[in-house]
């Protein structure tokens, strides 16, 4: 598949944190765990984020015990739906159901009400690019760029999954999920900021204790919150739970809550092991991300929320 290619001082320009408010779409397998719901709320939330529609992901996984992909989508659908009754804020923007499958080869796109959302708003005329916060399996968004090559240049994904490159592998839920779509996204050169699953967006922990003190109470939102993490978590002393998605937003908040770097992208190959190739284009990744700093944010926000 050829894509429009993007020379590689443009891309590195888009790369850069952008300056002000920026136009967003989430792409969520919100019912699969309990992170994607934080993460809409925070990103909803935030004063420099323009949040323009929602896209319900598709999952399939053992311990929410779904049929397939497609009922991991529509139970994400009615859960995006649900966190959106609980907030009791005016969210004008479109959630669109997303593929009912996933890719069963690399140049072949799901037709979803997601993808060609995303394919039509990514080339509408706005000052910026439109960044796509990819919370769980790509499928969506490689079926866009399948469907419409030019959105390469014309949006930043973000991406949630793998390991750290050093450890070779990219054995991780939202990767393995659609391999295919992985590497449609990091072969085509559209701009990619990787919020690595494992270790680094596994720094975004908390605690029951923490979610009581600062959820709790704090009207329907709070208390749902508050809810998903007691219901979902077994906790016992010393207990802590990755909150993933919220890493994914955090970078296009602030410049002080993450660590990146510029890196040539992965390559990913069979058996899920990264390769590496020098000349490949280049893609922004994260090392470090500030959690206490990054719920202190939701938390204030959330609490204004309930005044």
């Amino acid at each position: 598949m050829p894509y429009p290619e993007i020379d590689v001082p443009r891309l590195v320009q888009l790369l850069q944190h952008p300056n002000g408010p920026c136009d967003v779409v989430i792409d969520t397998d919100t019912a699969n765990e309990i992170d994607d719901q934080f993460a809409i709320v925070h990103a909803i939330l935030s004063e420099v984020l323009n949040v323009e529609a929602i896209y319900a992901a598709p999952f399939h996984t053992e311990w929410t015990q779904t049929s397939g992909p497609d009922e991991g989508m529509e139970l994400s659908y009615q859960e995006i739906l649900r966190v959106l009754d609980k907030m009791h804020t005016a969210f004008s923007g479109p959630v669109l159901r997303g593929s009912a499958e996933y890719m069963s080869a690399p140049d072949r796109p799901v037709s979803s009400e997601a993808a060609g959302d995303l394919a039509a708003r990514a080339m509408a005329d706005r000052d910026g690019p439109l960044y796509v916060l990819a919370l769980g399996a790509l499928t969506n968004v490689a079926s866009a760029i399948l469907v419409e090559p030019a959105i390469v240049s014309r949006m930043v994904v973000l991406p949630l999954g793998g390991s750290p490159y050093e450890t070779g592998s990219f054995a991780d839920l939202n990767f393995t999920e659609d391999v295919h779509a992985v590497r449609v996204l990091f072969d085509s050169g559209v701009p990619v900021v990787h919020v690595v699953g494992y270790v680094v967006s596994e720094m975004m922990r908390t605690t029951e204790p923490e979610m009581s003190r600062y959820l709790k109470g704090r009207g329907a939102l709070g208390d749902y919150l508050y809810e998903l993490y007691r219901d979902f978590v077994s906790d016992f002393p010393g207990r802590s739970k990755p909150i993933w998605d919220m890493a994914v937003g955090a970078w296009l908040m602030s410049p002080d809550w993450t660590s990146s770097h510029l890196t040539p992208s992965p390559i990913f190959n069979e058996g899920l092991r990264y390769s590496f190739d020098p000349t490949r284009h280049p893609v922004r990744v994260l090392t470090r991300v500030n959690r206490d700093a990054v719920f202190n944010d939701l938390f204030e926000k959330l609490e204004t929320l309930n005044r």
